[in-house]
């Protein structure tokens, strides 16, 4: 390993880094797969990477979770442990650069000990991986976070489905094991015991998963209010703290890219009021910040005592507006000049749906062209004009459009056609 097999991991796409990460370690530690528990990517917590295209590695979040203990950040922990269900050689790689930590895990082809020296340097490759990728995420940037929130959606979803199939089922089990009129109670009372296992096994992996992709909105008002103390240092400016309280959603589970993305905007937003965004701004001697969880909705609202000259542009340069957009979050700049500036951050708790399918897809380039047409109420005759073909040929398209389309007028098309962006000019 050197700088720059390092150098090319962080180049890399984000989809690409564990496969990288597995070539580089290919040499040093001889592995089958590796894998990554990370509490900072609240879609995708695991990821998993198998050095044989074709094969799989069923490894748990709570198989990696027990690993965490084991390893410490700069201390890689190496030996026997149970993963993906059976006993395996593993080298375990912890770090702290990432705000809720990173684990890596490698499943070891070899049981040899590794030395000394390659974990140092296993090590610190690790923590430059998880360092930039940390970057990455602290600065919430937009697309990553849209295509977290969607995903995070369908996860929580495929997740409750499980759940509730599986408890289900083993819940109908303990039903008829537990009747009485069934004989041989000692192998009744095993099948109990192994379905009673079964179901904490499965509650605890549905209690890891929620650690990591959510957290109590008074915990994520915390880890805020620590950060903005390096903010705050040597300017003379009271910083009053209005925490959620119990009506306020204290308890209440947040999505992390939630609280993450408002934590983000309100660092953007103090940071504008206090680095001079307009003249006056060093005459501000207090700033309010408050949280307050509304029934589907996260509302953080920054409050000055200055000149009242913040503009949303200004916000909208630090792309605060942007990173809130990402996740259809809004913000509301109230500025009133002499008294102070008010700036609220709105986040919906509730992921975002995935994107529509666009339905013009399946149409040819020419079916396109005259549905454009269409779209502007040109005839028949005046479309074959317009693309030197036969009428005959136009209605021939005509048909098609309407059949690939499933609708049954040109007036449905075109109103397809305005909804989905073909060019009528």
């Amino acid at each position: 390993m050197n700088l720059t097999a390092a150098a090319d991991i962080i180049r890399a796409p984000l989809a690409e880094i564990l496969p990288r990460l597995s070539a580089a370690l290919a040499d040093t530690v001889p592995h089958q797969a590796l894998a990554e528990l990370s509490g900072s990517c609240a879609h995708s917590p695991i990821k998993i990477h198998t050095v044989a295209a074709d094969d799989t590695w069923p490894v748990t979040a709570t198989e990696l979770a027990a690993l965490a203990n084991q390893a410490r950040p700069g201390c890689p922990w190496q030996g026997q442990a149970l993963v993906a269900g059976t006993e395996n050689p593993v080298l375990a790689v912890a770090g702290d650069a990432a705000e809720r930590g990173a684990l890596l895990v490698l499943l070891r082809s070899d049981e040899a000990a590794i030395a000394d020296a390659d974990l140092t340097a296993v090590q610190t490759l690790w923590d430059l991986v998880t360092a930039y990728s940390a970057r990455i995420f602290s600065e919430a940037v937009p697309g990553p976070l849209a295509l977290s929130r969607v995903a995070a959606g369908a996860r929580a979803a495929a997740i409750a489905e499980l759940v509730d199939t599986h408890g289900g089922v083993l819940s109908g089990l303990l039903g008829v094991l537990r009747r009485r009129d069934l004989d041989d109670h000692s192998a009744r009372q095993r099948a109990i015991d192994l379905a009673l296992s079964a179901l904490a096994e499965l509650r605890a992996g549905a209690d890891q998963d929620r650690a990591l992709a959510e957290e109590a909105a008074g915990d994520g008002f915390a880890r805020l209010a620590d950060s903005l103390q390096p903010i705050f240092a040597g300017r003379g400016v009271r910083l009053d703290l209005g925490p959620p309280g119990t009506e306020e959603g204290a308890d209440r589970h947040l999505p992390y890219d939630v609280a993450h993305v408002a934590r983000a905007a309100v660092r953007s937003v103090v940071s504008a009021l206090l680095d001079g965004q307009g003249p006056g701004s060093d005459s501000i001697s207090r700033v309010h910040i408050g949280w307050k969880v509304a029934e589907n909705e996260l509302r953080a609202t920054v409050r000055d005592d200055g000149p009242g000259v913040l503009s949303r542009a200004a916000l909208e340069n630090l792309r605060v507006v942007e990173r809130l957009a990402a996740l259809d979050g809004r913000l509301e700049v109230d500025a009133v000049p002499g008294w102070g500036t008010t700036v609220t951050a709105t986040l919906p708790l509730e992921p975002p749906q995935g994107p529509r399918n666009d339905p013009l897809t399946v149409l040819g380039a020419r079916e396109l062209e005259v549905l454009g047409h269409l779209a502007r109420g040109r005839r028949n005759r005046h479309i074959a004009e317009e693309l030197h073909i036969s009428e005959s040929t136009v209605k021939f398209h005509v048909a098609n459009i309407l059949d690939k389309l499933g609708v049954d007028t040109r007036g449905e098309a075109a109103a397809l056609a305005h909804t989905w962006g073909v060019d009528t000019a």
